[in-house]
């Protein structure tokens, strides 16, 4: 497959021949490793739902200490120092299920999704999302205002664009992407309904992505960017095929990952699920 990359007048300099972009799409795969990367959903019960106590001990465990109630005839149980004259404490039994104040006694778990993913099947779904975010049809399936893209999928650029500062990048957008730029940049709204008193005021769009090489840096407001080795399947086709672009030096990673034999996801489920938690 050739590819064109794009200087920052949005003209076409070079053509790149690669196979990154032409494995077939599996959507089922491509779906599995996304539900894997995802901790938990954000409406379920959280992780250490139970643990969240309002009552805290602050007694030592150990016998010939001062501030301890072993060898005092009663229960050691963890207490709550509320005021002492001396070695006398007033306190109250704390943090314990049988306690007031304490933590739950067999409380719900959250939804820990710890799907266990091969590292050939990961691979698959990286190059399968790849073709994903390539394809004119799918892009149309979630960009409604899409009616045409004036470029040819996928979008690489040389390595002056990385050079442009904010206001120059969004008048690039518009050369190559035409009335598709709005959806590219990140706009932050108040969400309609009651979920404005939920915590849920506002909501954001997905924006463009951009895919770098390891050794590049590029700081745009309004765009995501992500470096290769930070790149998981949930960045690119979370909620279907995301706009994206790619540099020069990030297809030659891309490459890398796909002709070795080895694969190393660049981050383990468990890390980029606490990632998106945190969003």
């Amino acid at each position: 497959m050739k590819i064109q990359v794009l200087n920052q007048e949005g003209k076409k300099v070079s053509e790149k021949e690669t196979v990154l972009f032409e494995e077939p799409v599996r959507v089922d795969i491509i779906r599995k490793v996304v539900e894997a990367e995802r901790i938990k959903h954000p409406n379920s019960p959280k992780y250490r739902a139970g643990m969240d106590i309002s009552a805290s001990g602050n007694t030592s465990k150990r016998r010939h200490v001062w501030k301890t109630n072993t060898g005092r005839g009663m229960a050691r149980l963890p207490m709550k120092i509320f005021s002492r004259r001396g070695t006398q404490f007033n306190w109250q039994a704390a943090v314990v299920p049988s306690a007031r104040g304490g933590r739950r006694a067999h409380p719900p778990h959250g939804n820990v999704n710890l799907n266990k993913v091969n590292k050939k099947e990961l691979k698959k779904a990286l190059l399968s999302s790849l073709s994903y975010v390539s394809s004119v049809d799918e892009l149309k399936k979630k960009y409604s205002s899409l009616n045409e893209v004036k470029v040819q999928l996928p979008l690489v650029v040389s390595s002056e664009v990385l050079n442009l500062n904010n206001k120059d990048f969004l008048s690039f957008l518009n050369k190559i992407l035409g009335d598709v730029s709005n959806v590219a940049v990140q706009k932050k709204t108040i969400r309609a309904g009651i979920g404005k008193m939920r915590g849920r005021k506002n909501k954001k769009n997905a924006g463009l992505l951009i895919v770098i090489g390891n050794d590049e840096e590029f700081k745009i407001k309004g765009v995501e960017v992500v470096k290769v080795n930070e790149l998981v399947v949930s960045d690119l086709a979370s909620n279907g095929a995301r706009l994206c672009m790619f540099s020069e030096k990030g297809v030659e990673g891309l490459e890398r990952i796909a002709s070795s034999n080895k694969f190393e996801d660049s981050k383990n489920v468990e890390q980029s699920s606490i990632k998106r938690a945190k969003k």
